[in-house]
């Protein structure tokens, strides 16, 4: 039977020390604490992206909806018509929608899609998101993005357009 334990160490010698474990432990948060905040600081850049990717989709739905309808929603009506039809029985017949596979999503922050006509350099519509912090302006994440207009103290927010009919 010794012949069979000879290649083993004594349980002794087989164990990591409470000491090695704690050097390991604190390595290992090292490189959390120094990875961690560049790949969160990547989140946030990827909601811009992903706001961009958004309104870029939108802008295209709005498109879809006036060679439909005739004309780009009104501000009362809001991004609500790409996926409910108007109320007006006469754009009722021209929509051909749903425009969007779901109802108006609300940006990557949680906040409505500001819309509004007309839009800034000859474009007919203003289409944007006030960022991470939902302000006006700003700079790195809280920056304004997307189709942006002039003055946008007369933009309303798209906040009625993500809910129902």
């Amino acid at each position: 039977m010794t012949g069979r334990l000879t290649g083993l160490r004594p349980l002794r010698e087989r164990a990591f020390t409470l000491l090695e474990m704690l050097v390991v432990l604190v390595i290992i948060g090292l490189l959390v604490a120094v990875v961690g905040p560049r790949l969160f600081s990547r989140v946030d850049y990827a909601k811009v992206d992903t706001a961009k990717a958004q309104i870029n989709m939108l802008s295209t739905a709005l498109q879809t909806y006036r060679l439909d309808v005739g004309s780009f929603p009104t501000p009362g009506q809001g991004l609500r018509v790409l996926y409910y039809p108007p109320s007006n029985s006469r754009l009722r017949t021209l929509w051909k929608g749903p425009y969007l596979q779901r109802s108006t999503p609300d940006d990557p922050w949680g906040h409505p899609y500001v819309y509004c006509i007309p839009g800034r350099n000859s474009h007919p519509f203003a289409l944007y998101s006030y960022g991470a912090d939902g302000k006006p302006g700003g700079t790195g994440i809280n920056a304004d993005v997307g189709w942006l207009r002039g003055s946008k103290s007369s933009c309303a927010s798209a906040s009625s357009a993500a809910g129902g009919p």
